[in-house]
């Protein structure tokens, strides 16, 4: 969807890699340890600077009746989380600031997956709103 958006608006393809690089922090020199192991480093890192990160857990369940409960940030329906995917970690800055980072295993790279788009647009969205929102695959 943002490689068909950049063809549409004549949007060279480094200037696309240069967005992706830009909302993007790339993984430790030597880093070998999990998602799950990344997301507590970051964390812990955040917490140092004054930043708290929550887990931004999303998905769907059914409560003891059946009903449909659809729980995390931008999960209102099925339709809307195929389009945009919150972060793994959403929090509160310094001054007030929103922060959202999407965690990745170390050594990741963004490749353009339809799951990747959507989290992509939430990252976008939050950062043209004056947030601040990054892939993550390492502590910066």
């Amino acid at each position: 969807m943002l490689t068909e958006w950049a063809l549409k608006w004549r949007i060279p393809p480094a200037a696309l890699q240069d967005l992706v690089a830009t909302v993007s922090i790339l993984a430790e020199p030597g880093s070998t340890g999990s998602e799950a192991d990344v997301q507590a480093r970051v964390r812990l890192a955040a917490s140092k600077r004054g930043i708290r990160l929550w887990r931004n857990n999303s998905g769907v369940a059914q409560d003891e009746k059946g009903r449909v409960v659809r729980f995390g940030l931008c999960n209102d329906s099925a339709r809307m989380n195929e389009t945009i995917k919150s972060s793994d970690l959403i929090g509160i800055g310094p001054g007030g600031k929103f922060i959202a980072r999407e965690v990745k295993a170390p050594g990741w790279k963004y490749t353009g997956t339809k799951r990747e788009q959507a989290q992509l647009k939430f990252i976008t969205l939050v950062n043209s709103m004056g947030g601040d929102a990054k892939f993550v695959s390492g502590v910066e």
